[in-house]
């Protein structure tokens, strides 16, 4: 039996292998670029392949810094959604509804605090700190936000991802501009597949995108 889908106008219309090859893209990609996973990708690219900001540090500082990141701002949060999930507070990981997610909100707001406080009492680089002061930021402006609507994380943590790597190469940070192409072209993917497979209005998505790149611009003059 053939799957059927709405059309924007209301109406029933058959799927296409296209439509149905271009919605398993768009759900590779957010599960690829979800913000918690966009964290380790960042992470990654700041002490393991930017040349500039970790000078100088060997590589066992390197794996101690991202081991601390990953573990209070990635795995943290993960488990606590997988616990909710596991103890029925939420229907889905996906956190699809505005009362999902509230206490994911809260948990993570706790746990990039943390991370946050860590990094700057340990002094590490600024564009490290700047990046972690986003998440914090982001995830309580999300938590506003979400009693409002239903903003897109995704887009959130694009925005921040566009405008970070912005920031990067006017501050001297990047050699050459290859990895704020790859910035873009993330960012684009990023927002293109929560266009394609979520039940995020456009004006979610949008309004996402702009309030990541203005937290990142704020974060990143505050630790200066």
């Amino acid at each position: 039996m053939a799957e059927l889908e709405i059309t924007p106008e209301g109406e029933l219309q058959e799927k296409t292998t296209s439509t149905l090859l271009l919605r398993a893209a768009g759900t590779f990609f957010s599960w690829l670029f979800h913000p918690l996973l966009l964290i380790v990708w960042i992470s990654f690219y700041l002490l393991y392949i930017n040349d500039l900001i970790f000078l100088g540090m060997d590589s066992f500082d390197r794996m101690k810094i991202f081991l601390r990141i990953i573990s209070t701002s990635v795995l943290l949060p993960l488990i606590t959604v997988l616990l909710l999930k596991g103890l029925g507070f939420i229907q889905s990981i996906q956190l699809r509804t505005q009362k999902e997610r509230i206490i994911p909100y809260v948990a993570c707001i706790t746990f990039f605090f943390w991370s946050y406080y860590v990094s700057k009492k340990l002094q590490d680089p600024v564009e490290l700190r700047a990046f972690l002061l986003t998440l914090f930021i982001s995830a309580s402006a999300g938590l506003l936000i979400n009693n409002y609507l239903k903003v897109s994380m995704h887009a959130m943590g694009a925005g921040s991802l566009f405008l970070f790597f912005i920031l990067l190469l006017f501050t001297g940070r990047i050699e050459e501009s290859l990895p704020l192409l790859a910035a873009v072209f993330i960012s684009g993917i990023i927002c293109t597949s929560r266009f394609l497979v979520s039940d995020h209005r456009p004006f979610e998505i949008g309004f996402g995108f702009t309030v990541g790149a203005l937290i990142q611009l704020v974060c990143w003059w505050i630790v200066q």
